[in-house]
This record gives C-alpha cells, sequence and structure tokens, in this order.
C-alpha cells in the first residue's frame, strides 16, 4: 500500500512527485527546499534553513506514520561545502540521539539561487500500513 505525503505545492501534479513517499514500513522524503509560503526563508543562513528543512521533512514522516526515532538516513546538500559546519550544527541539534546515517555533498546549485541547502531523509516504521 502507498500513502503519499503532499506539500501543498501546485508542482506536485505536473512534476510528479510528494513531499514523501510511504510503502510499507518505508518512508522517503523528497528533496526538502528552504521554502515557507512559496517564498525563501532565512536568505543567507545556512544553519537557520537547513533547521527548518529537516524540520519540514520530519513533519512529513509523522504525516507517514513514522518518527524522528525511525530516520536513518539523511543527506544534506549544499551549494558551499565550506558552510557544512553550520548544518551540521542544525542535524547534530535534531538528531543526535538517533544519529541515523547522514551525507553531505556540494552541489552545482539549486532551483532557487536564494537556497543554500536542500535535506532529503528516509526512514523505516516498525510497522506497515
Amino acid at each position: 500500500m502507498r500513502k503519499l505525503v503532499s506539500s501543498g505545492s501546485h508542482l506536485e501534479e505536473p512534476i510528479g512527485f510528494s513531499r514523501a513517499c510511504r510503502i510499507g514500513r518505508n518512508i522517503a522524503v523528497a528533496g526538502t527546499a528552504p521554502i515557507a509560503n512559496g517564498k525563501t526563508v532565512f536568505i543567507g543562513n545556512v544553519y537557520e534553513q537547513t533547521k527548518y528543512c529537516l524540520k519540514v521533512s520530519l513533519k512529513a514522516i509523522e504525516e507517514a506514520g513514522g518518527s524522528i526515532e525511525d530516520v536513518i538516513r539523511t543527506r544534506i546538500m549544499l551549494t558551499n561545502i565550506k558552510e557544512w559546519e553550520q548544518a551540521a550544527k542544525a542535524h547534530g541539534e535534531l538528531f543526535s540521539t538517533q544519529r541515523p546515517a547522514c551525507t553531505f555533498v556540494e552541489v552545482k546549485g539549486f532551483i532557487d539561487p536564494e537556497w543554500l541547502v536542500e535535506t532529503e531523509i528516509d526512514a523505516v516504521v516498525s510497522e506497515t500500513l
């Protein structure tokens, strides 16, 4: 059984994506950018953008029936890898207990140049839908 969690974006249907998708015990959260109400938040602040993206992703996991304890992998994509410590600080504040597998990578850029970071999260819950 497939459960989709919407981001509310008008682009979901034409692009063909969801904020998160759960099949059985597995939840995958799509790349999450620092956007609220269609606008970039915390412009110029990679720490706050990272924290915001991770919280949006965790909310999607909860909507899919999971929790922070179910997170097994995170991916942090940055436009400037030299700012990894600020992104890592935000990550550590949320995941210091769970300690999922985590990857930090530098990317050339995102759709909006004000986005300094995007995140992805994978989770495995203990029970199927």
